[in-house]
Parts: C-alpha cells; sequence; structure tokens
C-alpha cells in the first residue's frame, strides 16, 4: 500500500509543487523542499478527504424511502449518533453544527484507522496533521460564537464574572482558550503514536493471535480518539454559541 501512496504523492508533486510553493510563498513560508513540497501525510489526507467526497456523493445519488442502501444505513447512522451527542451537549440550536462535527469524526476516524493498512503510518501520529485540525477547531468555534452572540457579547466570556476581575480573567481566559489547541493536539498525536508503536510491537512478535490483537487495538484507539476530539469540539461549540438568541 505504501508503494501506491508514494506513487501518488510524486504525481500531486509533479502536478502541483509550483502552485503549492506560490503558496506558500505567499503566506510566509519558506518549503524546505520546494521540488516535493507535498508529503505522504498530505497525500493520505487527500485520499480520505476523496474517499468521503465520493462516499457522501453515493449517498446523495441513491436516497430512497423505501429501499435505502447500504451506504445510505451507515450515513444516517452517523448522522443519528453526532446529532444525539451534539443535542445532550448543546441542546437546541445543535443541528446547524451537525455536517462539521459529522465530517470532524469520520475524518479523523478514517486518518486513525489509515495505521491498519500495511506499511501505511497513521497520519494523526504526525503532529502536524492534529494542530491542523485543532487550528480549524479553534476558528470554528471562536467565529460561530462571535456570530451568534456578536463581538462584544462574546468578548465577555473572558471578562470573568464580575467586571473588576476581568484584567486578570482576560489574559487567563486567552491563554486557556489557545491551550484548548495545545490539548487537542497532543491529545490525538500522543495516543496514535502509542497505539502505532504498541502495533509494531505486537508485529515484531510471531505467533499470529499478537499482530491481530495490536491491530485491534489500534482500531479500538482510532475510535475512541475520533469520538473525543469530535466531542471535546461539541462542548467548545457549545460554550461559545450558549446564548439566548437566535441560531446562525
Amino acid at each position: 500500500m505504501m508503494i501506491y501512496v508514494e506513487l501518488l504523492t510524486r504525481l500531486l508533486n509533479h502536478w502541483f509543487a509550483a502552485p503549492v510553493d506560490a503558496l506558500l510563498n505567499v503566506l510566509g513560508i519558506h518549503p524546505l523542499h520546494p521540488s516535493h513540497p507535498i508529503n505522504n501525510t498530505l497525500t493520505e489526507e487527500l485520499i480520505v478527504f476523496a474517499v468521503l467526497v465520493v462516499f457522501f456523493i453515493a449517498v446523495r445519488a441513491m436516497l430512497s424511502v423505501e429501499k435505502p442502501g447500504g451506504a445510505q444505513h451507515l450515513a444516517e447512522m452517523l448522522h443519528e449518533f453526532v446529532d444525539g451527542q451534539a443535542e445532550q451537549v448543546m441542546g437546541h440550536g445543535h443541528e446547524s453544527h451537525l455536517p462539521v462535527l459529522t465530517c470532524i469524526l469520520i475524518f479523523i476516524l478514517l486518518l486513525n484507522c489509515m495505521g491498519l493498512l500495511p506499511g501505511i503510518e497513521t497520519p494523526t501520529a504526525n503532529p502536524v496533521v492534529p494542530f491542523g485540525l485543532a487550528i480549524f477547531t479553534f476558528v470554528y468555534y471562536n467565529v460561530r460564537g462571535v456570530l451568534k452572540q456578536g463581538p462584544l457579547h462574546y468578548a465577555k466570556h473572558f471578562m470573568g464574572p464580575v467586571v473588576w476581575i476581568a484584567p486578570l480573567m482576560i489574559p487567563i481566559e486567552i491563554i486557556s482558550h489557545f491551550a484548548r489547541m495545545l490539548s487537542l493536539t497532543v491529545r490525538l498525536f500522543a495516543n496514535m503514536l502509542a497505539s502505532d508503536l504498541i502495533t509494531l510491537i505486537f508485529f515484531s512478535m510471531i505467533p499470529l493471535a499478537l499482530p491481530i490483537i495490536g491491530l485491534g487495538l489500534h482500531a479500538f484507539v482510532a475510535l475512541i480518539q475520533a469520538y473525543i476530539f469530535m466531542l471535546l469540539t461539541t462542548i467548545y461549540v457549545g460554550e461559545a454559541t450558549a446564548h439566548d438568541g437566535p441560531d446562525i
């Protein structure tokens, strides 16, 4: 499997190295390898993205009330699960966040499970991937909080319960919110890296049953970590949008 990923990475670099380098330069980032700025980890993320796009297009094309297919049953099951979790955490108004929360869950789960394929390292065991997901979560819940409550009202969250302690609470709250990105990154990265290492240890042992146990453990960790990331995102969004105003 790794051979196919490396081949696709070479093709992507052949086709898109120049525009990717240009984009990085515009962002003030100097690419370490201008001839091949796209690595295997990014390729694996693009593969998962493409799989999800094809899956949702297929589900949309085959929607049926009378004879729902297996893909539709799976999509409905995932939607109902995320809907139930979001409703418990956020209550009224959670519906508008379901597409993002569902995509976060499935995207991270598939990335985590790529480590089950022969020769492929788990993308989320690379700290850059969890950090990118954490940045997205940070931006998303803050933007939705500002849109829901307005800039001034949302800023009151950082001032504490009484005005006179605001000079102390504001820096603490700001640091706390930025620390969420670090927490999300380290939790996902550390657990998936540890799972990869444990799986390698099991595979270094001769009996067939031990590698199977290692793969089972990796699948369990992959599921739990995807769920935790989605649940924490739900909590952060719920806190940021907790207001009696109209939904956005």
